[in-house]
């Protein structure tokens, strides 16, 4: 008869106390402490070094992963530069490449309080010119379509004429005219759409109050001309009762965005 094979008890109690002891170890370890389990096995510690680099390297790191377009890595490190060196040489270049980190990943809220912060912390640094140039594309690009919200391009107009006030003849002066000429035709565009919107339910009054406001404050605006045309046809009782979208036909059959490049062409 086959003799059974069986675990000395002593092994197995030995077993038993090294299984229970490495559990206690798992459910004990803190989470968000220093070590954990990736640590205590060797895992994760090419991804944590970096922490412990001084401001110097930190910034140099950070620059090398901008300058290839790593947006969403460079920010971590100057980040890491803020957070732990504030007052370091290296933490206002940090600030504004976390801003323009947030710009060139599109968030352009986020990248705009950036640039005010540091507006606000560094008003004599020497990259002022840029940064109140970015401060208003934050908000120059978030302007939408002519039939929703125009904050961002009356923001924007602001910030640019801001800028050109300040540094009349910096780098930027001929973009930022060439912005403020694009916003300030979205927000005609705007108006002209709302005129639309009045003639087509026929509250005609509201049309040429519409109307003479583009007028008044946009007179050499492209839409200038077609704007007395309406106007006069609306003041003599002669409103176009048909084929009213011939008349915003520029409205309504190009991209209703602004301009991306309006200095090009």
């Amino acid at each position: 008869m086959q003799k059974e094979f069986k675990i000395p008890a002593r092994a197995d109690r030995t077993h038993a106390t090294l299984l229970t002891y490495f559990l206690l170890l798992v459910l004990l370890m803190p989470l968000s402490g220093c070590t954990s389990l990736n640590n205590l096995f060797g895992l994760g510690e090419d991804e944590d070094k970096d922490i412990y680099l001084p401001a110097e390297q930190l910034i140099v790191k950070g620059m090398d992963e901008f300058n290839v377009g790593n947006y969403y890595l460079a920010i971590d490190y100057f980040n890491e530069i803020l957070d732990r060196y504030p007052f370091s040489p290296q933490a206002p270049l940090a600030e504004l490449k976390a801003a323009d980190c947030e710009y060139f990943q599109e968030k352009y809220i986020e990248a705009y309080i950036l640039y005010k912060q540091f507006e606000d912390r560094h008003p004599t640094n020497e990259a002022m010119p840029y940064v109140m140039y970015q401060k208003a594309m934050s908000r120059y690009q978030q302007i939408n379509t002519v039939d929703r919200d125009v904050t961002g391009a009356v923001e924007a107009i602001q910030g640019f004429r801001e800028l050109l006030r300040a540094f009349p003849d910096s780098p930027y002066s001929d973009d930022a005219n060439a912005r403020i000429k694009a916003a300030t035709e979205f927000l005609v565009n705007h108006e002209l759409f709302v005129v639309h919107f009045y003639i087509r339910t026929k509250k005609y009054s509201q049309a040429q109050t519409r109307l003479k406001y583009i007028l008044a404050m946009y007179p050499d605006s492209e839409v200038a001309p077609r704007a007395q045309e309406l106007l006069e046809l609306l003041e003599a009782g002669d409103p176009p009762s048909s084929g009213i979208t011939g008349w915003f036909s520029d409205l309504f059959n190009r991209e209703k965005k602004v301009e991306e490049n309006p200095g090009k062409g």
